[in-house]
């Protein structure tokens, strides 16, 4: 079984066995990895598993999640990344199995640090920079500072527009679903949205979306200014600046 360790400078304080549960974070002690930081929202982000991919995702922290130094909302993880929330990291090891099983780690207490976290240090305030220079939310080289967006023009939507930060952007009525939509016979994942290191795909779910019009049959690349439609949803492909 995979696991996930969490570390404060280069102490190894947990370890968390990765199962079909989602492992939650943050400073509530009731969370799967408790971080006892002030600069930890009570429930900070969350690891699940979705489609068989491992998932991480930022649960509107204040401070925010990063991924490998990448400020992220939601995104796909591999052997080896590196999750910092606070001053902590949770590093995703795929190779070895936790030491200690997950109802041990919910019986012990939450690790205390002396230190709390204060927001405007050097250590924060360039990490911030190096997330503005990398599209702050997004996921793209830094040599492309613009930011792959949905804007919603038809249909019912939790939101009239969306960021893509991840790696996978799911379409449909689930509630792991970035793009939310309603409606009685919505499916839970109507589309999906890839991201490629050339571009974003936009790929088939339960419904079969068309691009200007055109249905597509496999992943089509997206292009800036492209219409999509899904089921009765119509949304704007755009990168804003």
């Amino acid at each position: 079984m995979s696991r996930l360790v969490l570390k404060y400078d280069r102490a190894i304080l947990k370890e968390v066995p990765l199962g079909t549960r989602p492992v939650t974070i943050g400073r509530a002690p009731d969370n799967d990895i408790p971080i006892d930081n002030l600069a930890v929202s009570n429930y900070h982000a969350r690891i699940y598993v979705e489609a068989g991919s491992l998932v991480v995702e930022d649960l509107n922290s204040l401070n925010g999640s990063f991924l490998n130094d990448i400020r992220i909302e939601r995104a796909m993880l591999k052997d080896g990344d590196a999750i910092l929330i606070g001053k902590h990291h949770i590093f995703v090891d795929q190779a070895h199995d936790a030491v200690i099983s997950a109802d041990e780690l919910r019986k012990a207490p939450a690790p205390r640090v002396n230190e709390t976290m204060v927001l405007d240090t050097r250590q924060r305030r360039e990490m911030f920079e190096q997330a503005a220079a990398a599209g702050e939310r997004s996921q793209l080289a830094p040599d492309r500072l613009r930011v792959p967006t949905l804007t919603v023009l038809q249909g019912r939507t939790d939101k009239k527009e969306y960021r893509l930060a991840g790696k996978l952007t799911v379409i449909g009525r689930s509630n792991m679903a970035t793009v939310r939509l309603s409606g009685w016979f919505t499916p839970s994942i109507a589309a999906q949205i890839n991201k490629h290191e050339d571009g974003y795909y936009l790929g088939r779910g339960d419904l079969v979306p068309k691009i200007n019009g055109v249905e597509i049959g496999a992943l089509t690349k997206l292009n800036d200014g492209d219409l999509i439609e899904v089921g009765r949803v119509r949304l704007n492909f755009l990168y804003r600046e």
